[in-house]
């Protein structure tokens, strides 16, 4: 399987001079009352990239229509998996190999459709045949491979039952599938709308405000390509209550010093919601200035960003993709993984490259991000930690000649982050290790491309994690082979030991993913090295704004007070 993680943007800062806020007052005024106007506006910098739930995959996008579309399943603001068309948790044969999805029967799309049970197997094997970048969300289901190898027109495991269940039977076990199911790729669209719009695969459907048919809170109202799109709440939406939130108002603004300008106007509600950051020097001084301090919140975000290390031993070995001997490969090159990593001092990088950390925060608990499922805790890592003299030590038994590092390079993809961190990286190992290395940047692309055949000795490795299940961390980057891993690592024990926590339920398998990833600790296998921090610069009339690891607050969490 291979997967685009979410891309959770990393580049964020703020700065110092006076806020203007034009409906005037300030905190002292402010009531619970609600303003009489409920428009809620906020910049992106760049378009939408899929609108299509079917076929997308940029975090941005899945943020802004998690509140257009929804599925069996969503995750609620704690990242607890709860039914949502569903009508409870699926239930499972003792095989662990069927599951029986029961629907709530009063579900509607927003054009007043019934949602029913042909909706969801035409939706699911739709996207599989689309082969999106998230279609291996059904590869356990039944007949994947020939509908995504274009054999079949429909999985074989999907069966209806009647109007209102249905069941989904696997190849094999999968204890995560159940998580995934509540994933973007999963969510229910309105094959009436569709086929009435073209060929069922097509894709112009979600562009257009008339037909961009969810089952969600809100719907598309507007919209002008590269410019802005407008959202309203659902009329009698199924669900309930869609909050006090008359209208979402989104604009395409790439100017980030724009943005700023117009928010300290009162001409934006927000900024931060779909991912988005403030530059570098705007993020450090509002977290500097006790006044505009107020407005910014800094919450946890589920990326890790790590030195990765290439584990190939020569040729072959350990994956088909080793096609040359990295010093840095297997047990040969822990001395080197270990002073590598305790050569760089956390406390500085943050200062430096993550904007005097209002951007990221030192990862010291293990490669998957605080605040998921599978932290190992604060301060587990031992090799996460600034030792300059036992990282020289380790290093001279390691490379007593510097042989092994000579015109050693380190590869990252083009951002000004990953470019800030290569920078750092490069200035410690030469002050702590007397080490040269050089930064070679690549476009995003020809990176992702050559990382994925084990390419590169170095190289900046990140992972932005889908949903909550370590699942989503050890198969698509750590198993022997593994798509997106770029270090070519492989662990017998690891391998079974995913095994055996991917055939069962989260709360049975989360001890051996803990296990998973202290074997990766202790082989330092990755340098980790940040976790990532979302922004929200908020005005202070305006309440619910955040979010979790994962995600912002739904939009119907939102209110605007008298103000």
């Amino acid at each position: 399987m291979t997967r685009i993680a979410l891309f959770r943007s990393l580049a964020v800062a703020l700065g110092a001079v006076s806020v203007a806020v034009a409906c005037g007052g300030g905190p002292g005024n402010q009531s619970e009352n609600l303003a009489s106007d409920q428009t809620v506006s906020f910049p992106m910098v760049s378009e939408f990239s899929d609108l299509d739930p079917g076929h997308m995959s940029s975090g941005q996008d899945i943020d802004v229509f998690r509140n257009v579309y929804s599925g069996l399943y969503k995750f609620d603001d704690q990242l607890n998996e709860v039914p949502d068309i569903a009508s409870a948790p699926p239930t499972i044969s003792s095989d662990g190999l069927t599951y029986t999805f029961k629907m709530r029967n009063n579900a509607k799309f927003s054009n007043g459709d019934p949602v029913k049970a042909d909706d969801f197997i035409f939706s699911w094997n739709r996207a599989a045949r689309m082969q999106g970048d998230y279609a291996s969300v059904f590869q356990p289901v039944a007949g994947y491979d020939d509908v995504a190898n274009g054999k079949a027109h429909d999985m074989t495991g999907l069966k209806k039952i009647d109007d209102y269940s249905f069941s989904a039977t696997l190849s094999s076990q999968a204890g995560y599938w159940y998580t995934e199911t509540a994933l973007w790729t999963a969510w229910v669209v309105d094959q009436k709308v569709i086929k009435a719009a073209g060929k069922e695969d097509d894709q112009n459907w979600a562009s257009d405000p008339a037909t961009a048919i969810g089952t969600g809170p809100f719907k598309m109202t507007a919209r002008t390509p590269k410019q802005s799109t407008d959202f309203a709440p659902v009329p009698n939406w199924w669900g309930g209550s869609t909050g006090a939130i008359t209208k979402i108002h989104i604009e395409i603004i790439a100017d980030q010093k724009a943005q700023l300008t117009k928010y300290e106007s009162g001409g934006y509600t927000l900024i931060g919601n779909a991912n988005q950051s403030l530059t570098p020097e705007d993020v450090i001084r509002y977290n500097s200035d006790a006044q505009l301090k107020t407005q910014l919140q800094l919450l946890p975000q589920a990326r890790t960003t790590w030195i990765g290390f290439n584990m190939c031993e020569g040729p072959g070995k350990p994956s088909k993709n080793c096609t040359f001997a990295s010093p840095f490969g297997g047990d040969a090159g822990k001395l080197g993984r270990e002073a590598f990593s305790l050569a760089v001092d956390r406390d500085q990088l943050l200062d430096i490259a993550c904007s005097k950390g209002t951007t990221c925060t030192k990862a010291t608990g293990g490669v998957i991000t605080k605040g998921l499922k599978g932290y190992l805790g604060d301060n587990t890592d031992p090799w996460a930690v600034f030792d300059k003299a036992k990282a020289q030590s380790l290093y001279q038994q390691w490379d007593p000649t510097g042989s092994k590092v000579k015109n050693l390079v380190y590869t990252y993809n083009n951002s000004a982050f990953n470019k800030a961190v290569c920078d750092n990286l490069a200035s410690q190992w030469k002050a702590n290790l007397n080490v040269t290395m050089q930064c070679a940047s690549q476009d995003t692309a020809s990176f992702f491309h050559s990382r994925t055949k084990c390419t590169f000795p170095i190289f900046r490795h990140s992972w932005g994690a889908d949903y909550d299940n370590p699942q989503d961390w050890f198969d698509f980057l750590f198993v022997t082979d593994a798509g997106s891993g770029g270090a070519c690592y492989s662990n017998s024990q690891l391998d079974q030991l995913a095994t055996q926590a991917n055939a069962k339920p989260l709360s049975q398998s989360i001890d051996t993913y803990k296990q998973m990833n202290k074997i990766l600790v202790d082989n330092t296998v990755t340098g980790n090295l940040v976790y990532g921090v979302q922004q929200y610069l908020t005005h202070s009339y305006v309440k619910g704004v955040g979010g979790s690891p994962l995600y912002d607050n739904y939009w119907f969490d939102l209110k605007i007070l008298q103000h």
